[in-house]
């Protein structure tokens, strides 16, 4: 479904903020400026903090694709900031989440999956990943505990022995096993690295949340908070109304086609109303692609279109009219032009 564009200028796109505080009005210039910031990008000055010690820290979460570490995130921080799926890479990029408990601010740093790359675009994904953990104050590292100790965790634990932050283990998906299972896992893992601490946690039920919760907020060093206290995140909307529109197709599509498709905010117009018209194009790498995401007559796209409007309206808690625009563009994730439309940078790590 294609519309031609109007000519009108768009609006600046302000940060993710968290629900009520911006619903329907326009940003100021600060937002503005934090707007044409990328994922992974601090504000450009470091908000005020309420009058006593206040605590804040960078807290990078690694692991192998599929640990949950999405799902723990958006958890923590009780709304939804990064999208989620059953598949593996669905995070591609850093995304800052931010999480208040008390005085302290946690700024949570989701990585993309670490495994290993073939494409320029796992390239860049896996160098996002090792940004975020060399950036951060400490680290979590966060292991899907039915799995176990895997190639893929293996192959992250010994690149940490080289180097890293304060690491904390964190043993998701524990509502799914047997817990006589976790203790030689928890025993495997750190006879191999130095974790301060363990926790036991089921991102899904929140079971163990509470205590880890807790432990980051105390652990964070005194500082300034390092963003507004209503902000969630540091994805603009732009960014945020492609990854919604990705995660359907993660969601509604199978095999190759949700890892070769790609999704860019064309077009943001707000309106006098106060509802706002986004134009997101689509991009895949063959032309078989395209079909199987089209569908007969338009069904899929036009129901990947209808849940991510939905799914929009509800988290800018206004009316969004959503447009989409499929494109086969071969190579496309291998093109350093495309990769900085989604926010990663090969030469990162």
């Amino acid at each position: 479904m294609t519309e031609n564009r109007a000519d009108t200028p768009e609006e600046p796109v302000p940060v993710a903020r968290r629900p009520g505080t911006q619903a329907g009005q326009h940003p100021g210039q600060a937002e503005a400026r934090e707007a044409e910031q990328l994922p992974g990008s601090p504000p450009e000055q470091p908000p005020e903090a309420p009058p006593g010690p206040t605590r804040a820290g960078i807290v990078a979460v690694l692991g192998a694709p599929n640990a949950g570490k999405s799902t723990l995130v958006n958890r923590l921080t009780g709304a939804k900031v990064t999208i989620v799926s059953p598949k593996p890479q669905t995070t591609r990029f850093r995304v800052r989440a931010v999480l208040m408990h008390g005085r302290s601010q946690v700024v949570l740093t989701d990585t993309p999956g670490i495994f290993r790359p073939k494409r320029r675009l796992d390239r860049a994904m896996v160098a996002a990943a090792w940004t975020g953990a060399q950036d951060a104050d400490m680290a979590l590292l966060v292991v899907d505990a039915r799995a176990g100790l895997t190639e893929a965790v293996q192959a992250i634990v010994t690149r940490l022995k080289r180097g890293s932050p304060t690491l904390w283990l964190v043993l998701n998906k524990t509502d799914l096993l047997d817990t006589k299972r976790l203790l030689p896992l928890t025993a495997a893992l750190n006879e191999q690295l130095t974790f301060a601490e363990t926790f036991m946690v089921s991102a899904e039920t929140g079971d163990g949340l509470e205590r880890l919760t807790a432990k980051l907020a105390e652990t964070m060093p005194e500082g300034p908070w390092l963003f507004p206290e209503d902000e969630l995140s540091d994805l603009n909307e732009r960014m945020l109304a492609a990854e919604i529109v990705r995660e359907q197709i993660l969601r509604q599509t199978h095999e190759e086609v949700p890892h070769h498709a790609t999704v860019e905010t064309e077009s943001w117009q707000e309106r006098r109303d106060g509802s706002v018209r986004v134009d997101c194009t689509i991009y895949v790498g063959r032309a078989s692609q395209k079909a199987i995401l089209i569908g007969d007559g338009g069904a899929r796209i036009k129901e990947i279109g209808r849940r991510a409007r939905e799914e929009l309206t509800r988290l800018l808690e206004r009316r969004v009219h959503l447009f989409l625009n499929v494109k086969e563009r071969p190579g496309w994730d291998e093109e350093r032009a495309r990769l900085r439309a989604i926010g990663l940078h090969e030469e990162e790590g």
